[in-house]
């Protein structure tokens, strides 16, 4: 007894019970090693509790909220605040006979989920904003950025306004809309959730099937491999070294580096995704796919249906349809437009230093890109989806940050769909024939992965200068001839980056096909699998932790 008493009298229990309280220095990521022992812990306590539905939602959402403590802090209140009000609000929507007494109880929810992730992610911009352009001199506000404020700010907005359409009929116990919101594995970064997809899988007789645990295993394990190997290695040894200082570098270094960073976030967000939809697949939730081979697009629409699903179908469902989509125009569209035709004359003139009559120019091509589809086709209509598409991108953009060069890249992405459209309907007919050429697709291939890189530029710059900096070197400094010293320098990263596009080739559903044909995995297979995930990434990893991206969001 004496070697006992002695262990407990020499154990430190304030360093102990301090592991369980918030770290702003180390969140709670599924990279980190607390991860776990709560995973474990939670699984056993999940299990023993599958047949009992109300103490496995209580449990489910204890764990859920107290991941979501130990990843931001007391922002956890955040989250049950704004899940009590959109829950009260929803009941009253569907309550309520009345249309207009509905439309006013969704008007608040509106205003009040929009006035929360205003007052978070956007006081500063405005300030700033006000500041530069009115010359007032308010002070920003010392405002911390909570965790997956965006992303359970959208998921919201949509259970609010399904059951308002009368979509969706709301969830009777405040435990089962607080489930849904705070749902430990997509809380923080998606991917963007429907209610009337998850909320009925809540009570469900729980069944992992083989098939279910094969995936899930799949999911994880190529999900981590993606983040924590690929995505953190090309981030620390060449994206953030090149991005911090492109003057210094060649505009062939630059280049790479933007190739690099494509890889990063399509490895870092689609990994993260990956990861909780294969835990949510372990846990008996379905939670449909976010990425599917994005850099595969023939074209920047085809891009948008592979990239960040979740996202993309919520601007399409929530944001461009209500605008009026493709039937009509809305006062928000012709603002939007008329703000940002604007805002490209003065950016003209301020930072590209160009005459009055060379940024109407270019004002002027602009507007012709989102008025050539309705010209062609005869049909105004088109006018009316060209402008609702370009708000929905230049808000897309918006929703990722408070900086204009998310509004940028937002604005790329509605051009380059407006250009998409033009060339479609000039080039539809005539190449036809060819359309499913190998060639022609490897190089639209080509084109659309350099466009979307193009704005990867806006999206990982510090700021516009650092963006405009790096075009600059890529297109007037490139210098072809530091090529192979600059391979052997970086020649593990190049093959990394080699390796994420290389990714790209693999069938989405060959994971799955391979599952369904194999129909016994043995328990061997699983640990050999992950012993080799060890391995790899012990030899891969980096004393310095490597946030991911969409954390930021």
């Amino acid at each position: 007894m004496k070697p006992l008493e002695d262990l407990f009298s020499t154990f430190d229990w304030s360093a102990f019970f301090q592991q369980f309280l918030y770290d702003s220095k180390n969140p709670l990521l599924f990279n980190n090693g607390f991860f776990v022992y709560f995973f474990t812990f939670f699984i056993v306590l999940f299990f023993l509790l599958r047949h009992h539905h109300a103490a496995r939602r209580y449990v489910f959402t204890f764990f859920s909220l107290y991941f979501f403590y130990k990843a931001s802090g007391w922002f956890v209140g955040l989250v049950i605040v704004s899940a009590l009000v959109n829950y009260l609000l929803s009941n009253s929507i569907y309550k309520t006979k009345a249309k207009s007494g509905k439309t006013w109880i969704l008007v608040l929810s509106i205003i009040f989920n929009l006035a929360l992730l205003f007052y978070y992610k956007y006081t500063n911009f405005f300030i700033t904003l006000s500041n530069e352009i009115f010359s007032t001199e308010f002070h920003p506000l010392n405002i911390i950025l909570p965790i997956g404020i965006s992303f359970f700010t959208f998921e919201n907005l949509s259970y609010t306004i399904d059951v308002y359409r009368g979509d969706f009929k709301p969830a009777n116990k405040f435990t089962d809309y607080l489930l849904f919101l705070s749902f430990f594995p997509k809380l923080m970064m998606g991917p963007i959730v429907r209610a009337h997809d998850f909320v009925p899988q809540i009570n469900k007789p729980y069944i992992l099937s083989e098939r279910d645990f094969a995936m899930g295993f799949y999911l994880i394990i190529s999900g981590l491999i993606k983040k924590l190997v690929i995505s953190d290695y090309i981030t620390l040894n060449l994206v953030n070294y090149i991005f911090d200082t492109p003057s210094l570098h060649t505009g062939l270094e630059n280049l790479f580096a933007v190739y690099g960073y494509a890889m990063v976030i399509y490895c870092d967000f689609s990994g993260y995704s990956d990861i909780a939809i294969g835990i949510a697949l372990w846990l008996g939730f379905k939670i449909p796919a976010n990425f599917m081979s994005p850099y595969q697009s023939k074209n920047i629409t085809e891009f948008w249906r592979r990239w960040h699903i979740s996202l993309s179908s919520w601007l399409k469902d929530y944001l461009y349809i209500p605008l009026g989509g493709n039937r009509k125009f809305s006062i928000a569209s012709f603002i939007f437009v008329i703000g940002f035709l604007a805002g490209a004359f003065l950016m003209s003139i301020n930072l590209f230093k160009l005459s009055y009559l060379y940024a109407a120019i270019i004002s002027l091509v602009l507007l012709l890109i989102f008025l050539l589809p309705a010209i062609i086709t005869r049909n105004s209509k088109g006018i009316a989806a060209n402008f609702n598409l370009l708000t929905t991108m230049l808000l897309g953009g918006f929703w990722h940050g408070a900086s204009w060069n998310f509004i940028i890249w937002g604005a790329i992405h509605g051009i380059g769909l407006g250009i998409h459209k033009i060339w479609m309907l000039l080039t539809g007919k005539a190449f036809s024939g060819f359309n499913n050429n190998k060639i022609y697709r490897i190089l639209m291939g080509i084109i659309t992965f350099h466009f979307v890189c193009f704005g990867w530029i806006f999206f990982r710059a510090e700021d516009f200068d650092a963006a405009i900096t790096m075009i600059n070197q890529i297109f007037f400094n490139f210098d072809a001839q530091v090529f192979w010293p600059f391979y052997e320098n970086y020649k593990e990263v190049l093959w990394m980056i080699a390796l994420a596009m290389a990714i790209h080739l693999i069938p989405d559903d060959a994971a799955e096909k391979f599952i369904a044909k194999t129909k016994t995995i043995p328990l061997i297979v699983y640990i050999l699998i992950l012993f080799a995930f060890l391995i790899l990434y012990g030899y891969f990893k980096s004393a310095e932790q490597v946030l991911p991206i969409y954390l930021q969001f």
